[in-house]
């Protein structure tokens, strides 16, 4: 045994805590040993691998964040500075996300109310936000008016329908004098591509859905969903780079990040390894047998993470509303913008490569 190889990591001696600590000294100094320790590798992963330029990053979006205000003060800076290049969120997250850009109003409240008194006096509550019976009817009235557009009334991938939906979100914030308030905005407006994992299951799908009564021709293409985002990760690969996955929360979302590989590999029969990073965010515990509480190592399993990139995955166990301000303040200061990817305008050229590379191993497979 060699006990000195145990003890190189750095001496545990915190420089005390000042009126002028700073995010990035607080973070590398003082976020030291737990889930603290955890949040300090998890920053320096992201600034010193994940926003390497032939890195391209995923990152999916559980939990109602965009109400509580980080789609406006993380997100959108995180997306304007080439730091993520494709989401995958809950619709809800982007329904509510709308509000901002329509110019509607959510307000800091309390958990500690009777909902019952918040319903009679016709209040909407999120945990701790609160607002309006009527933003709901008002952002359900917006969406129901843009989907009898014309360029609506055909099958589409969610990634089309929110790239649309952002365009008119953009031209009402600019109507309104509005300065990048909604997620979707900002990413139709700087070519990032955002798809949801279950269409239906928000108050989007819902509206979509009563249009649908009424005759309108828009469907959710989930098949083409699936393989668009695959096709974002083969071709992030093809292009001699990497791919990481930045996960917020767990559920349907975090999946359809991970799934991305299974369906290169496995379903495909195309070539591959599993993604290179692996950064999550998170309050769930592995042993429940959730996939929200499911390592990166267990992940190796399904192909969905590279055995030999392991020591570059960072479970963090922590509210995501506290570890995305500060990943996000210290990646900015910590790491020059990137040159935007703009992957939404590229999705017919990777599928195209996609569709090759699955001929290619189909052909392959019936010469063996």
């Amino acid at each position: 045994m060699h006990p000195k190889k145990f003890l190189s990591g750095k001496k545990i001696d915190p420089s005390p805590i000042t009126p002028n600590t700073t995010v990035v000294d607080l973070i590398e100094n003082n976020f030291v040993s737990y889930n603290a320790g955890r949040l300090r590798e998890a920053c320096q992963l992201f600034v010193e691998k994940m926003l390497e330029d032939n890195v391209t990053i995923g990152v999916s979006i559980t939990g109602a964040l965009t109400p509580a205000g980080l789609g406006i003060s993380a997100l959108i800076p995180l997306i304007e500075n080439g730091f993520v290049d494709w989401i995958i969120s809950t619709g809800a997250n982007l329904y509510h996300d709308t509000h901002f850009g329509i110019g509607l109003d959510l307000h800091r409240g309390t958990p500690n109310i009777s909902d019952v008194t918040l319903r009679e006096e016709g209040v909407v509550r999120i945990y701790d936000i609160f607002f309006d019976y009527n933003v709901l009817l008002s952002t359900d009235a917006f969406f129901r008016e843009i989907i009898s557009a014309p360029d609506f009334q055909h099958d589409m991938s969610s990634a089309e329908f929110h790239h649309l939906a952002g365009k008119y979100v953009n031209e009402r914030e600019k109507v309104l004098g509005l300065k990048r308030k909604s997620l979707i905005s900002a990413a139709y407006e700087l070519g990032v591509p955002i798809y949801t994992s279950s269409p239906g299951d928000s108050s989007i799908g819902m509206n979509v859905a009563a249009k649908r009564l009424e005759g309108n021709k828009l469907n959710f293409d989930v098949s083409l969903d699936v393989n668009e985002t695959a096709s974002i990760v083969l071709k992030a690969k093809r292009d001699g780079g990497k791919s990481a996955v930045f996960i917020l929360g767990g559920g349907s979302p975090k999946n359809f990040l991970l799934q991305t590989e299974p369906q290169i590999q496995e379903v495909l029969g195309i070539s591959e390894k599993g993604h290179d990073y692996f950064l999550q965010i998170t309050d769930a515990r592995a042993d429940t047998g959730g996939l929200s509480g499911a390592t990166p190592a267990e992940a190796v399993s399904w192909g969905k993470v590279d055995p030999d990139r392991l020591p570059d995955a960072v479970v963090c166990y922590v509210d995501s509303t506290i570890a995305l301000p500060l990943i996000t303040a210290y990646s900015l200061a910590r790491h020059k913008p990137r040159q935007l990817k703009r992957l939404y305008d590229q999705r017919k050229d990777m599928l195209d490569l996609l569709k090759t590379e699955y001929e290619s191993a189909k052909n392959s497979s019936k010469e063996e």
